[in-house]
C-alpha cells in the first residue's frame, strides 16, 4: 500500500523517450549504503535518478484501530526521517534530490507494487552483504521472485569501497 510519494525534478526528453530510474530499497545496513552509492553515481552518469523506496512492514496489532493508525503515523514519521538523510545524502554526493517513497506491507510484494507501477524504474539495486549470507532481499531476488521481474537487478558487493564503486560506474 503506498502511503506517500515525493517526485523529484523531472529531465525533460524527447518523444517516446523515458528517464531511468535506479530502485534501491532503503534501511540503514551497510550493505545498503554501497548500493545507494552505485545507483547514485549511475543515474548521475546517465542522467537518470534515483528512487529510494522504504517498506514498513504490515503491522501486526489489529485489534483496535486507533492504535494500529498511531503506529502507523509513527512508523511512518520515522521512516520519512531516514529518508530525508538519505535523500540529502544523495544531492551532496550527485547533486539531485531522489524520488521518495513510502509503502506499508510485505516487503517483496510492495517492491514488485513499485516496479509495476512506475514504468521509468530500469533496474532494482541491491546491496549484497557477503557470500555466506547475502541478506534476505538478494536471497529473495536471486531466486524466485527474479523470474516475474520486468528489469534486471543489480547486486552490489557490500565489501566494495567508495572508490571502487565510482570506479564501476
Amino acid at each position: 500500500m503506498l502511503l506517500d510519494k515525493k517526485v523529484g525534478p523531472r529531465v525533460e526528453l524527447g518523444p517516446g523517450e523515458h528517464q531511468w530510474k535506479f530502485l534501491v530499497v532503503a534501511d540503514d545496513t551497510p550493505e545498503f549504503h554501497q548500493a545507494l552509492r552505485y545507483a547514485s553515481r549511475r543515474a548521475a552518469k546517465i542522467s537518470g535518478s534515483v528512487v529510494l523506496l522504504y517498506v514498513i512492514p504490515p503491522a501486526d496489532f489489529q485489534h483496535w484501530s486507533a492504535i494500529e493508525h498511531l503506529m502507523r503515523e509513527e512508523a511512518q514519521e520515522a521512516a520519512q526521517m531516514l529518508l530525508d538523510r538519505l535523500a540529502d545524502d544523495v544531492r551532496s554526493l550527485v547533486g539531485f534530490m531522489p524520488e521518495i517513497v513510502i509503502r506499508q506491507g510485505k516487503i517483496h510484494d510492495e517492491i514488485l507494487a513499485e516496479i509495476n507501477e512506475d514504468g521509468d524504474i530500469h533496474a532494482l539495486v541491491l546491496g549484497a552483504a557477503n557470500a555466506e549470507n547475502p541478506g534476505p532481499l538478494v536471497s529473495a531476488f536471486g531466486g524466485p521472485l527474479l523470474r516475474g521481474l520486468r528489469i534486471p537487478v543489480l547486486f552490489v558487493p557490500g565489501g566494495l569501497s567508495a572508490e571502487d564503486i565510482d570506479l564501476l560506474v
